[in-house]
């Protein structure tokens, strides 16, 4: 998986781990955004008290392996001001895919 060195960094301080079981992936940087997803319905949805960053690294490597085409994983952090703010892109879309030429 691309970028695997800065995906284990922000795991690392991650509050929790979240994926819509298609293709969105999101590493949860704080409290607020972990409550958010859970309102939003996100589930599977994996705090930092049940599992090792380690183990979570793991679980979305699986989550990248099994999602659509349109798959990425960002980091997400509350920005009261501008909400975008807080999205940071670790894996885009298509980041890995092959061109044909």
């Amino acid at each position: 998986m691309k970028n695997s060195d800065l995906i284990r960094e922000k795991l690392s301080e991650a509050e929790a781990i979240a994926w819509d079981t298609c293709h969105k992936i999101y590493i949860l940087m704080d409290s607020e955004q972990v409550e958010l997803m859970r309102g939003y319905g996100y589930d599977p949805l994996i705090t930092a008290d049940q599992m090792s960053s380690d183990e979570m690294f793991e679980v979305v490597e699986g989550w990248y392996e099994d999602s659509c085409s349109l798959r990425f994983i960002d980091a997400v952090s509350t920005n009261h001001i501008n909400p975008n703010a807080g999205f940071e892109t670790l894996v885009s879309q298509f980041d890995e895919e092959e061109v044909s030429v």
